[in-house]
């Protein structure tokens, strides 16, 4: 494994897509912090620590990406491959989210990490 230390546990889904989109696109960690105006070592925390990024978070790797939040998101392990089926209703409140303007977007970010910051 290329620096640093050998993780302890797996990375979280939403890290493990956005290293691979990283590595796809021949990038290191510092050159994607730096095009999405972030810390190198935030990056390394979303990519192996984060379990829950920001709906912001997210929504900015995907268009940095060129991708969709679910297709971002997407499990690719073979038990999800096997068993395909109908975009859950998150996945498809995120996609449509992800189309309103960047005001609304905001604001809808802001209820959401309210309302998961009580729940957990």
């Amino acid at each position: 494994m290329p620096g640093g230390r050998p993780p302890k546990k797996p990375a979280p889904k939403f890290g493990q897509r956005m290293a691979a989109f990283r590595v796809a696109k021949g990038l290191s960690q510092g050159e994607l912090a730096e095009a999405l105006g972030m810390t190198r070592e935030l990056v390394t925390y979303y990519e192996r620590v984060s379990p829950n990024p920001s709906l912001e978070v997210v929504q900015r790797v995907a268009d940095f990406f060129g991708v969709t939040v679910g297709e971002l998101l997407k499990d690719s392990s073979p038990r999800a491959a096997a068993k395909p089926g109908p975009t859950s209703h998150l996945e498809q409140l995120a996609a449509r989210a992800a189309k309103l303007p960047r005001a609304e977007q905001k604001a809808a970010i802001k209820m959401l990490e309210g309302l998961l910051s009580h729940a957990s």
